[in-house]
């Protein structure tokens, strides 16, 4: 019995000294996070283009970025993804993760403009010429021309000059300024 009270003693005396010199060592310190800045495009930016390319830089350089949740290709720090867009507002996410450290994320928007095409409206009715544009997001703003005779002429107002000019690529909601009389 002496003996084997003489081992769970020298047991307990062992944990005692193991668990007493872990106290004395200081934690670990902790990774710093991860670093991520995106360089391009700049937040609010404006396209014309279906795509975009993302680019930017990480820390440490063997971090892992998704963009879209997708892998991007990462290069001494450096990553770039090429992004599709969706017509109008689009919101980009962008996460870097490496190792035990914290992980940094970001977004930004990017908004894919669709231009559209200014229809001829010369020689088109004033009613027919509205239609037209609002088709295409576009608004008209009229103003009257011809001569004092104009008002004696029998027929209908018509367009007689625009501008932007037909076949002209504009943003929507671009407003087409018109000329309209009775006889150009």
């Amino acid at each position: 019995m002496v003996r084997s009270g003489t081992l769970i003693a020298a047991a307990l005396a062992a944990a005692l000294a193991v668990g007493c010199g872990a106290a004395d060592d200081p934690p670990p310190k902790p990774e710093p996070p991860v670093q991520l800045r995106v360089s391009s495009p700049s937040d609010t930016a404006l396209v014309l283009g279906g795509t975009v390319q993302v680019s930017g830089s990480v820390s440490p350089s063997t971090a892992r970025v998704r963009v879209q949740g997708r892998s991007a290709q990462v290069s001494g720090g450096r990553f770039r993804s090429e992004v599709s867009l969706e017509p109008g507002p689009n919101v980009i996410d962008v996460a870097a993760t490496a190792g035990n450290r914290s992980a940094a994320l970001t977004a930004f928007r990017v908004t894919r403009e669709q231009r559209v095409t200014v229809p001829d409206l010369v020689g088109a009715g004033v009613d027919d010429a509205e239609r037209r544009v609002a088709r295409r997001g576009l608004s008209l703003e009229r103003e009257r021309g011809g001569g004092f005779l104009d008002p004696l002429v029998p027929k209908g107002l018509g367009v007689c000059e625009q501008e932007p000019a037909a076949g002209s690529k504009v943003r929507r909601g671009t407003s087409v300024r018109v000329l309209v009389a009775r006889a150009c």
